[in-house]
């Protein structure tokens, strides 16, 4: 899967979130020959918007290195995706690791219905280690006079107060050697006309990596970012039509998008002692596109 070739049938789902599994094909979240190597043992992982896609493979890939991890779901409408991966974790498991738990969610771009998640990760295992900031949602607009203050606000509290409510109450349980990692996007630095309230948001979750670094490096915790190129995740579907979805990915130097396996190891590394002397960084797993970062 090196380069070019790679095509999506046309398709579309009407609601967002998306929902994985009823993507064809379905997104890869476990890389074939995959081999642990203890990296995240006795760590205790939250990700946000685990349930599908990067989430998913963040989820497996931890599980897979030794954590143990709590991941959160938009409720009644990614039930059966959060299913799916709950018993995907189970399987991974690492002997020494705890039980993974799944979290319904309503609204993540609201404060208290962060601190509920914080609370519940908590009162389960005691602490957090590493929080992924990845929830997001976006909309085609093709004009900026077609952004209604509804839709900016949805995509603003899903995809950067999220980030900011979660962060601040997994801080109070987090100690010296924690991890906060960001999912931002290619489009932050290159921009993208028809996505302009989620670039936005994109853009400011990058400052908002780089700045809080900066606050929380006295306190020995690590704030980093990753910034996916297009990745195969029902994010796509759901928001793309049908000739968007068929062509997503060939715009990049490698041809294709990537799967979500493709980038779950960039989170490995930053929520590892590997990644000691990395803050307020962006990794870059978007197919070969060269961005100024």
């Amino acid at each position: 899967m090196a380069s070019g070739g790679q095509a999506f049938p046309p398709q579309q789902q009407q609601t967002q979130p998306g929902k994985e599994h009823l993507m064809q094909p379905q997104p890869q979240s476990m890389p074939p020959g995959c081999c642990a190597s203890n990296k995240l043992s006795g760590k205790v992982a939250l990700v946000t918007g685990g349930d599908s896609g990067i989430g998913r493979a963040v989820c497996h890939c931890f599980a897979v290195e030794g954590a143990t991890v709590a991941f959160t779901y938009v409720k009644n409408q990614e039930d059966k995706d959060a299913h799916d991966t709950l018993e995907m974790l189970k399987k991974a498991k690492m002997q020494d690791a705890k039980d993974p738990i799944c979290i319904a969610t309503d609204d993540l771009g609201y404060e208290e219905n962060c601190k509920r998640v914080v609370d519940e990760v908590v009162a389960a295992y005691g602490r957090v280690d590493v929080v992924v900031n990845n929830s997001a949602e976006q909309y085609q607009s093709p004009s900026i006079e077609e952004i209604g203050e509804e839709q900016l606000d949805r995509v603003f509290r899903t995809n950067i107060y999220s980030y900011f409510f979660m962060t601040k109450h997994a801080l109070k349980h987090m100690g010296e050697g924690g991890s906060i990692i960001n999912t931002t996007s290619v489009n932050a630095y290159k921009g993208h006309p028809t996505l302009l309230d989620y670039t936005a948001t994109k853009g400011a979750i990058v400052a908002f990596t780089r700045g809080l670094a900066l606050q929380l490096v006295k306190r020995g915790i690590r704030v980093n970012g990753v910034a996916p190129g297009p990745i195969w995740t029902p994010l796509i579907p759901a928001s793309m039509s049908e000739e968007d979805v068929a062509n997503f990915g060939k715009e990049v130097p490698m041809g294709r998008a990537g799967q979500p396996y493709e980038v779950a190891p960039s989170y490995v590394f930053l929520a590892s002692k590997d990644a000691s002397y990395f803050t307020g960084q962006v990794l870059h797993p978007n197919g070969g596109v060269v961005v100024n970062a």
